[in-house]
Parts: structure tokens; sequence; C-alpha cells
């Protein structure tokens, strides 16, 4: 068993460390199939000993080789560490300033086991989101992160440590860049190559930035998704009785059951992998579970029909269970569910994202080696089944929506009916929930505002529940648009009730959707309790990149902005340097997120508060920045929720000064001007 002091001590080589190899019984990721040359696979080789003497080179080169051979990428089992992996008290990390013991018990929670997917394999979500490309780099960024100073910048590359350089203190202490590939050279198969080279990685959102907080991360925004479902499709404030049906348990669409409950309709979620299932069980996000359809069908029906909230796990493809659901309306005209989705790692449909119903896990994980372009085969196909039969029920009055996972994206490619004629590239026979239900949210300024507390004391949490909720009544209290007042009582609604859920996940965190006001109050609140020792330790804030300003995503975050710009990056970048330059702790910039490689670019920050007036200060000004450079761009775009918030905040904050659009009102002039 290793120690805090062990970890930050450098890698450990003398004596090297015993190879264990992979832990039987824990989940690991599915072997990836690069397809390199001899020359790529040398290559390869020769960068995973780079972190190594000469001395070792002969022991480790057999083990690597065997690793890149078996796996498709060298992880350095040997030195994935004996100690607990865990989010520790921010006082147990032997560092010399407090913010690198921050990012070192976010770091470690990211690589927990009860968090992360396939924690021996460095993914903490995803089916390949990234924290680090090897456990080499981790023993180096933990013994940087304890020798750093003020003074001190760490700068990472794409999981690699390029070292600490000299900065000035207000500088951000840690730099991370992930998957900044030249765009031509942004495919999915390069990226295969350059990540088994170890020379590239993809750190999805919050994983390869050191802010994940567990699957609650999307549980209040699949909340609020299933809520303003139901107000725009079913016009009903109550979903009781309501069905909605989706698919995946793992990462962060495990949070599709917890959120079901607290919506307070029956969910129905299939997946696959019999131990993401069972971790959801136990962790008591899921109520029930059934391996059986038959019994599936029965105990949606009664709960349907005597309005029982339910979330019941179906160990199962996800297109069996949507094609028995059309049987069941085929031979009873009954149309059992009102709300459809899909929540798998369709920006990954090849390794391990997507499993084709027409193999087992087994099968199929075994064939995504053996054979990937037969399982590339089988995956499209049972796309197409899949979109075919949620087409039938959607033809006879249920809504499904894209959760932005390229469900529908992969789905068109594979040749599904998901077309819708005569649209843009970003729009599809069924909506993204961006589109229609989350997007006007985003052009409000809400989105995924998080905290934690490094403490590791849940009261601390507590406290800090308690402060969020007394903040947003009283900006109730003095008043607010009524576009705002609804997501102001969700939230509040949302704080009071997720202390009883047991929504927490390894670090002691919350997620709270707020607008800039409710992201500045709460700072600001919460770091005036540290400084009055109501909260023990520090807090770290941050957002999902899913939000109004963090991601440029055409298929999902942007996909309602319709004014050509959907897939520029503008946005996302100046969003990392801007929250750099304005004091945030840690910054972010990532390829690839939610949607897949090569099909979004992410800007994200870790700010640390520590209860001093600097901490409020720099809260002030970048968490304002973080809110309105997304709100600016969406008014740019022509959306009149976004024009009316950038108004608002340009006359509560007098050196804000926003360029405002002049709308063409009589649009017949443009035919007149093109024919004439």
């Amino acid at each position: 068993m290793s120690s805090l002091e062990e970890i930050c001590g450098g890698l450990p080589l003398q004596p090297l460390p015993e190879n264990r190899g992979r832990t039987k019984g824990v989940p690991h990721a599915p072997v990836r199939t690069p397809n390199l040359t001899a020359q790529e696979e040398k290559l390869a080789l020769q960068n995973a000993l780079r972190y190594f003497p000469p001395e070792v080179h002969k022991e480790l080169a057999l083990e690597f080789a065997e690793e890149l051979k078996l796996y498709g990428h060298i992880y350095m089992y040997r030195f994935c560490p004996e100690i607990e992996m865990r989010a520790y008290p921010t006082e147990e990390y032997p560092c010399k300033i407090k913010s690198a013991a921050a990012i070192m018990h976010m770091i470690m929670n990211n690589l927990d086991p009860s968090v992360a997917q396939f924690p021996q394999e460095l993914v903490t979500y995803g089916g390949n989101g990234q924290v680090f490309s090897n456990w080499a780099q981790f023993w180096l960024v933990m013994h940087y992160l304890s020798e750093m100073t003020e003074e001190q910048t760490l700068v990472m590359y794409s999981g690699h440590p390029l070292g600490l350089f000299p900065s000035p203190r207000y500088a951000p202490r840690l730099i991370i860049t992930n998957g900044m590939v030249i765009p031509n050279y942004s495919s999915r198969d390069e990226y295969e190559k350059m990540f088994a080279m170890g020379v590239t990685m993809y750190g999805q959102m919050t994983a390869g930035s050191y802010c994940y907080i567990g699957p609650q991360g999307i549980v209040h925004g699949t909340v609020l998704t299933v809520l303003n479902a139901g107000r725009r499709y079913l016009g009903v404030e109550d979903l009781a009785g309501r069905v909605f049906v989706t698919s995946g348990l793992g990462g962060m669409s495990g949070a599709q059951a917890k959120a079901a409950v607290i919506a307070g309709c029956v969910g129905i979620i299939a997946e696959v992998d019999e131990a993401a299932l069972l971790k959801r069980y136990r962790q008591g996000w899921l109520m029930e579970i059934t391996d059986s359809l038959d019994h599936c069908i029965a105990r949606l029906r009664d709960a349907r029909e005597n309005k029982i909230i339910l979330s019941l796990g179906y160990h199962g493809n996800v297109v069996d269970l949507w094609e028995r659901l059309v049987y069941e309306l085929d031979t009873t005209g009954e149309q059992l569910v009102d709300l459809g989705s899909d929540q798998t790692s369709c920006h990954n449909p090849f390794s391990g994202g997507y499993y084709p119903v027409q193999l087992s896990f087994e099968e199929a994980n075994q064939l995504m080696s053996t054979n990937p372009g037969r399982f590339r085969t089988l995956v499209q196909e049972s796309l197409r089944r899949q979109v075919a039969a949620i087409n039938r029920l959607s033809d006879k009055g249920m809504f499904f929506w894209d959760y932005g996972n390229a469900f529908l994206l992969e789905a068109q490619r594979a040749g599904a009916d998901v077309e819708k004629r005569g649209a843009n590239k970003t729009e599809f026979r069924y909506p993204s929930y961006v589109q229609h239900i989350m997007g006007d949210i985003f052009s409000l300024g809400f989105g995924p505002f998080r905290w934690v507390c490094t403490s590791g004391d849940p009261q601390d949490l507590a406290t800090t529940d308690l402060i969020a909720t007394s903040v947003l009544e009283d900006a109730i209290h003095q008043g607010v648009r009524a576009s705002v007042k609804q997501q102001y009582h969700d939230n509040i609604h949302w704080i009071r009730e997720a202390g009883k859920h047991s929504l927490v996940v390894g670090s002691q965190a919350r997620i709270l959707y707020s607008d800039q006001k409710g992201r500045v109050a709460i700072a600001v609140a919460i770091n005036r309790a540290i400084a009055e020792k109501r909260i023990k330790a520090l807090v770290v804030l941050s957002r999902d990149h899913h939000d109004v300003s963090g991601t440029d995503s055409p298929y999902r975050e942007t996909s309602n902005i319709y004014d050509g710009s959907a897939f520029c990056a503008d946005m996302a970048v100046q969003n990392f340097v801007g929250d750099a330059v304005r004091g945030a702790t840690w910054v972010s910039l990532h390829n690839g997120g939610g949607v897949g490689w090569g099909e979004v670019i992410n800007g994200g920050f870790g700010l640390v508060l520590d209860g001093s007036a600097e901490a409020e200060e720099q809260a002030k000004i970048m968490l304002s920045w973080d809110v309105s450079n997304g709100v600016a761009r969406r008014c740019w775009s022509g959306n009149s929720h976004a024009y009316e918030t950038i108004c608002q905040a340009m006359e509560e904050t007098g050196k804000l000064k926003v360029t405002l659009p002049h709308t063409v009102v009589d649009e017949s002039i443009l035919e007149q001007a093109l024919h004439r």
C-alpha cells in the first residue's frame, strides 16, 4: 500500500514495482485496434520508454510491447499505484501550495474506482475519456504538483507533463491541452494511431481536465431535460405515470435512472454491460433490475397505470427493448412510451461505445478486436434497426430527442432514416435536446456550475447547499425576469432534493445549473464562508464544458445556432484564454468530448476558493466572463433570449459593451436583392 508521500515522490524505479498486470474483477477498456505499421509500433515503444532511464529499458520494453500487442495501447500497468485511489482531504497531500493539493484531489477523484469507468486504463467515462495516457504520466504530474510554487505553471500536452515553467502569481497554475491536432488530421483513424503511439489523448470534457464529479454531474441536467421535455412535448408539469425509455448506465449515462426518479416519471434504461448495471444498482441509482423483457414490459405497465415512480434497469440491448415496444403497439394497440432518447457512447461507436444487437456483450468485445470491419458493419445495421423502431413509435405519438451523444449523426452515417428534408447539416428528423429543450436555457446563461468541497466532509457540502439555496431565493425576492424565474425555481427544487438522493459518488461535490448572477453570488458566498471557517477547507469551482460558453459543438451545444457559425470554434478557444487571464487556477482546451473526436472543441477551468479577497475578485470577473462570452456569441447569432440576457448584463456591468445584431425585419428584400 503506497502513501501519498510515495505517490508524490516521482516514478518508482529503485526497485521497480512488481508487474501485476491487469487486475481481475475490475472493468477494463475494450481492446483498441490502431493498425500500426511496424515502424509506428517501434515508435510507440520508443515513446513509452522515454519516461525511464536506460538501465530499465530492456525489462520494460518486453512488457510494454506485450501491452501494445494485447490491448492496442501501452498503459504501463506495472506502475498502477497500490494506494487506495480516492479524493483525499487536501491537507493530507504533501504540497507547497494549496491549489496544487486541490488539483491532486480532483485528479485522484477522477481515477477513483467508484467514479472511473475503467480505472486501470485511466478512463473516467465515455469509454475512452482519459485522465492520462499512461501511469508514468500520473506519477510525474503528482510529483510536479508537490513541488510547485506560486510562481510556476505546470504545462500538460495531451496527458504528458511538459514540466513546470516560471510564471507570475496571477497566472494559472496548470494549463491543459488535449488532442490539439492539425484539423486535416483530426480523424478517428489518425487518432487511434496517435493515441497508440502515446502522442495525443482524448480527454472527453471533464476527464482530461480533472473536473469530473461522478454521474451526479449530469443528473441535474438530465432532470431539467426530462422536466422540460414534459413541458414542451406533453404539455404537463407532473410526469407521474409517464414513461421515459433510454439506454446507457455506464459513466455519465448512469445518471438517467436517478434523474427519472427525481423528475417523478417511469424510467426504463437498457444496459448491455452487467457490471455497469450492477454498479448503479448497488449505488442505489437504480431501483430495480431485470434481464427479462416480459418482466420489463409488465413492470412498465403497472408503474404507468398506477403512477408509480420507478427506475428499472433492463440488462440487455436497447434495440431489443425498442422492438418489443413496437411489438406491443402492433399486437395490443398500446403506446407504452411517452418520451425516448439514447445515451450510449455513440461518439465512440466502433470501440465499445455502442454494442450491436446481433451479438452478446462478450461476443461483441471479441469481434471488436478480431474483426473490426465486421463489427462496424453490425453496429451500423443495429443503428438502422434501432431508428426504425423509434420511428414507428414516434409516428404514434412518442417524442424522441437526441441527447448530444452523436446517436443521430452515427445513425445517419449508417444509412438510417433520420433525414430532415430541406434542413441544414445540424438538423435531423429528431431534434437534439439543445435545439428543443436546453438551448434556451444556455442562451439565458444557465449551465452546469459545480463545486467540490476538498475537506471531504459531507457537512461542508451540506453547508454549501444551504448557501446556494439562500442565494437563489434572495435573487427571486429581489426580482428576476419571467424567463429566468422558472429556472431558479427548478434549481431550488433540485438542490433541496439533491441531499436526499445519495448523489455523491467520490468527492463531496455538487452541480447546480445557474446563470451568471447566480454563479457569482454563490461563489462569493462560499468564499466568505471559508474565510469565516464555516467551511473547513478549499472549495474548487468548475463546470461541465457542456455549457453556454465552453463548447463549440455543432451537433450538440451549438446545434441551435443557425447563422452558419455552428462549426466555428472561436468561442471555446476564447473561453479558455479568457479564463486564464482572469484568474482561473487551471484551464483546459480539448478536441473532442461528448460527440466525439474531431466533432467539437471544449474550453474549461478550475478555480480554487480559499477565503481570500483575491479569490473573491477572481471569481467575480472570471465567472462573469465565462458566461457572458457564450451569451454574447448566441446573441450575435440571432437568439432573442441571449439578446435580452446580454443587454441586462450590460446594464448591470458598466465595463461590458457587446456588439448587438440588427435584425432584417423584411426578409423579402433578401430575395429581391439576390434575384434581381
